[in-house]
């Protein structure tokens, strides 16, 4: 299936997006699942401007969500020079460079914010770089998921105690990786923060992997610019200051989530079940 889709990653970026946008509508519209699961997302968000707009705003954010999904053909299967194109702006690279310099690992955090699959074929087109990966349900998704993430020197890590271990070997190795910190983990790999005012079961792998090696951290934004004009890419220094327990560097990484998806709160996941309750847990008193 990845050999039939390189040629459909040659069309413009424009038309992708304007297909994606009509069928994330179309899906807020038929699934009243989905679009209640946006809706009361946003809400308790409280980035909506006022209820009245509410509804307006949660169809925005559904187009984007089909935008996220058929821009993926592009991310992951365009050639490397048209990438390259579509990403108009970097910011905080050099402080990236410094950080590889030094030869101390480097921890990606990622959040479900606009084409977040993007940050990590950038960077692995320059240097090595494992990302944590759980496997979709769909099983069909799982061959083409699995080709489009491990573009040039990106690897992909188990979400088990195999794929914990192989991070940790990258980073010794003076090596980056990459986790989705708004992922909801498995019962027993967090603790509950408060994400946008709602207790949210919040991974502390993050903290857990810095504290025992010593390496960088940077959260990633990959925002849409209008009109398919392309992306803005943002690497911003991360660090988890001392003495911190498991629960204060969950809450310190998901307010600086918030802060990124403040500044864009359509292009968010909210659709994504980040409130779950997972396995045999019991709820937050």
């Amino acid at each position: 299936m990845p050999t039939l889709l390189k040629p459909l990653a040659r069309l413009p970026l424009g038309l992708f997006h304007w297909v994606g946008a009509a069928l994330g509508r179309v899906g807020f519209f038929l699934d009243k699942t989905y679009a209640r699961r946006i809706t009361e997302n946003l809400a308790s968000s409280g980035l909506s401007p006022s209820a009245k707009e509410m509804p307006a705003l949660a169809r925005l954010v559904a187009g984007e969500i089909g935008k996220s999904a058929l821009e993926l053909l592009v991310v992951w299967y365009a050639p490397p020079p048209r990438l390259h194109k579509f990403i108009r702006d970097v910011q905080g690279w050099a402080s990236v460079e410094a950080a590889l310099a030094k030869g101390r690992g480097i921890i990606f955090l990622t959040p479900h914010l606009g084409c977040f699959e993007l940050a990590s074929v950038y960077y692995s087109l320059r240097h090595p770089l494992t990302v944590l990966y759980r496997p979709p349900k769909l099983k069909w998704l799982h061959p083409l998921l699995h080709s489009g993430r491990q573009r040039a020197q990106a690897k992909l890590a188990p979400t088990n105690i195999t794929g914990v271990k192989r991070l940790l070997h990258a980073l010794r190795r003076g090596e980056a990786v990459g986790l989705l910190p708004d992922q909801v983990p498995s019962a027993g790999e967090g603790v509950w923060a408060d994400f946008f005012q709602r207790p949210a079961y919040t991974m502390t792998l993050p903290w857990r992997l810095a504290e025992r090696t010593g390496a960088a951290v940077f959260v990633i934004s990959v925002t849409r610019l209008p009109h398919a004009q392309g992306y803005h890419m943002r690497f911003e220094p991360f660090a988890f200051p001392p003495g911190l327990n498991a629960q204060s560097a969950a809450r310190l990484v998901n307010q600086a989530l918030e802060g990124m998806i403040t500044q864009n709160p359509t292009q968010y996941l909210w659709s994504y079940n980040r409130y779950k309750i997972p396995g045999n847990l019991p709820p937050v008193q």
